[in-house]
């Protein structure tokens, strides 16, 4: 940020705090590219009746946009007086277009095709492309749908199509406004694994079901991939009688259940801003960061069973981080319906945790 912008962004709060502070007891500013976000409890009891149109009217020109709930709210305004929600559709549409492409790539050539130069080929890779993008669809759109029943910012899932074995490397989306306190941070957090949960498990069945048993003899050498619990359980249940000296060789539907429960148990752990990130956070307060920085350390020891939590946490480290930012009222207890939702996530959490994902 440059000393222009900086010098405008500090004129525009202390002229915005000014004007809020009859309306709003300030207790948090940030600040997300070009918007100031002022969080804080309203002081409406003590205002004029009007007063959410009188403070609409005061701060016009910067296109504040406010947000009430109970007596909490938030105060967004523009810096450079232009509404921040508009969105580029035909971005988050031309990845998730990409990401179809890369995840059929990657399918049918684990149906042992090649799609090139005859691209009919893809076919063979629509099972695997479609169960997992509707898993990791399902997930964004559950974090998406409930950040805007709280009224948080939130923008459409961004897909990556990546050149990986399995076609993506996951999707994500962007909360642009803050959220206002523990009850909307557990549930944003929460929605996303859930409702990737509830899809991934009839997948795994209808996976399992198409599967087949394979001899493991000859096979040494080859990717063996690890059991969560959910996976030894579903893997027992569809094949009770298998012998000693076989294996399940997943079929593509199975496979793509499988990264489902890797992907939410990774985006579950209690650390940072990830999913479980919040819920942990929303559940224990500033207590958080002592279950953060033993859930990352944690991460040391795995790494010798796998690399892959090696670079999880490198990647934790620089791009996430290990402690949790501050939200209003973090010490505001939760109810019970709410606590519930807390453990259904640990739950979900533990039965979806591979040690070691892959092992040759």
């Amino acid at each position: 940020m440059n000393d222009e912008v900086k010098n405008n962004a500090s004129k525009v709060e202390e002229q915005v705090r000014d004007l809020l502070e009859p309306y709003m007891q300030i207790v948090g500013i940030s600040q997300s590219k070009n918007t100031l976000f002022f969080q804080g409890y309203w002081r409406f009891e003590d205002a004029p009746e009007h007063a959410e149109d009188d403070l609409k009217n005061a701060i016009g020109s910067l296109r504040p946009e406010i947000r009430r709930q109970d007596e909490k709210g938030i105060v967004q305004v523009s810096l450079n007086g232009q509404s921040q929600n508009d969105q580029k559709i035909w971005l988050h549409a031309l990845l998730f277009f990409a990401t179809i492409i890369t995840t059929l790539f990657a399918g049918t050539l684990m149906e042992g095709e090649v799609p090139w130069p005859d691209i009919t080929l893809l076919a063979h890779g629509i099972p695997f492309s479609l169960t997992l993008l509707l898993i990791l669809g399902t997930h964004e759109l559950g974090h998406y749908i409930t950040a805007k029943k709280h009224k948080v910012d939130a923008t459409l899932p961004y897909f990556i199509p990546a050149p990986t074995f399995i076609g993506t490397f996951g999707a994500f989306i962007k909360m642009k406004s803050p959220i206002m306190d523990k009850k909307a941070l557990l549930e944003i957090g929460a929605a996303g694994p859930i409702a990737g949960f509830i899809i991934t498990i009839p997948a795994l069945f209808i996976g399992l079901q198409m599967s087949s048993v394979v001899d493991t003899a000859g096979l040494e050498g080859s990717i063996q991939l690890g059991d969560s619990l959910f996976m030894w359980l579903a893997s027992n249940m569809m094949y009770p009688d298998l012998a000693a000296g076989q294996d399940v060789m997943l079929h593509p539907v199975a496979f793509a259940a499988w990264i489902g429960l890797l992907v939410t148990a990774l985006n579950l752990l209690p650390i940072g801003q990830l999913d479980g990130g919040h819920v942990a956070y929303a559940m224990f307060g500033k207590r958080h960061k002592w279950i953060a920085w033993v859930a990352f350390a944690a991460l040391i020891p795995l790494s010798f069973m796998s690399l892959n939590w090696l670079i999880w946490a490198l990647l934790i480290l620089i791009l996430i981080r290990v402690q949790h930012p501050p939200i209003m009222a973090p010490e505001e207890p939760l109810s019970p319906f709410h606590r519930g939702i807390a453990w259904i996530s640990f739950l979900i959490f533990v039965g979806s945790f591979i040690p070691q994902p892959i092992s040759m």
